[in-house]
């Protein structure tokens, strides 16, 4: 019975680069490897996987398989032979805990390597203003942190932790398998250390043995002006501890900035809408509003209309990174009164009749310039 292509196992093309071939043979090996998979083939189609693998990573192999096929690799001993290709790095990925010889060193290398700790987050509410203007704020959070009674070492002091006698202090529990491949080991983490390698006869009274004790952290965080909902603040080493003596994590504040009654921010604008009356904005006139710096005077030209912008330069939000503000943007409207007095009643009328009675038609209205304004489409 011949023997099925290669690359058809692998389900690449025949240019497949190195890097392709080992990423097939990768997704193959975690669908069918024997220990995994539900296909009552599956220990064949390993066994066909591996072999094609074994031999289009070969450079000198593959040249001779895409020369001359199967026949080619008569003369280089016939089957490929296993003994001699290191497939443990790539198990290792997959399966984590099964592989051969080179899966227990790479595991004790790497079982006491430091490690850091994992980085915290918390949500910072602020202020209108104090997003603008910066402040310092305090911020409230917990961590663990090394207990103050044995120091990390999970023991009561004045005693010593010991050798896990069930691991005999490597951390790991290894039992061999027989496969295809021979003697294989599955490792896994020690049930009675937990990895450590050590057991604590009589752990320390204040972290029950954690090493690590809960404290409730208060620090004081300058907030710089400009900020805005969504920006991240980094606190180097405020976060978890590390492991093995590795570096602290990091802690991050969420930044959150509360609705304001008049003022909306786009950008390091600030957007303001403003109210004024017919006789404002016909005549013209010179008006108090407010800004994030308190009180202002701003001039109301005559014959303004409604959805006139005017701006107020330098009074908007200051530039995070640089000099400068941006500008206060205020939205003009003109408020048409519902009632009217016996006498305004008889003015309007004076003003009617000296205007006339034409109107016009108006290509864009009111409500097209709010959207420009706003920047709505």
């Amino acid at each position: 019975m011949s023997k099925r292509d290669y690359y058809e196992i692998l389900g690449v093309p025949r240019s497949a680069s190195q890097s392709d071939l080992k990423q097939a043979f990768r997704n193959l090996a975690r669908k069918y490897h024997p220990d995994v998979s539900q296909d009552p083939d599956a220990e064949e189609k390993f066994k066909e996987i591996n072999e094609a693998y074994a031999v289009l990573s070969d450079e000198q192999k593959r040249a001779a398989y895409d020369r001359f096929g199967h026949a080619g690799l008569n003369g280089m001993g016939g089957a490929p032979d296993f003994s001699d290709i290191d497939l443990s790095d790539i198990l290792e990925e997959i399966f984590g805990g099964f592989g051969f010889g080179g899966f227990r060193r790479a595991s004790q290398r790497t079982r006491n390597i430091p490690r850091r700790g994992e980085d915290l987050q918390l949500t910072l509410n602020l202020t209108f203003e104090e997003a603008v203007f910066g402040v310092e704020k305090e911020v409230t959070f917990s961590r663990d942190e090394i207990c103050s009674r044995c120091r990390g070492t999970r023991a009561e002091p004045g005693t010593s932790p010991v050798r896990c006698a069930t691991c005999r202090g490597t951390g790991e529990i290894r039992q061999a398998r027989q496969s295809i491949f021979g003697s294989m080991v599955q490792v896994t983490t020690c049930p009675a250390c937990r990895g450590s390698g050590e057991t604590i006869a009589t752990p320390c009274r204040a972290c029950n043995g954690r090493g690590l004790e809960r404290k409730r952290v208060r620090k004081v965080v300058a907030i710089p002006a400009g900020v805005d909902s969504g920006n991240q603040i980094r606190l180097a080493g405020e976060g978890q501890p590390g492991i093995n003596g590795g570096p602290k994590g990091n802690l991050y504040l969420l930044l959150r900035v509360k609705p304001h009654k008049y003022f909306r921010r786009r950008g390091n604008d600030i957007l303001l809408d403003l109210n004024i009356n017919i006789a404002q904005a016909a005549l013209g006139a010179e008006v108090e509003v407010p800004t994030v710096d308190g009180p202002e005077k701003l001039v109301i030209p005559a014959g303004t209309q409604p959805g006139k912008v005017l701006t107020m330069r330098g009074k908007g939000v200051p530039y995070l990174r640089g000099n400068g503000r941006g500008d206060q943007l205020v939205l003009v409207n003109v408020e048409i009164p519902k009632r009217l007095t016996h006498e305004q009643k008889k003015l309007f009328e004076q003003l009617a009749a000296s205007l006339g009675t034409e109107v016009k038609p108006q290509e864009r209205g009111f409500f097209d310039k709010m959207k420009d304004f706003l920047g709505m489409e």
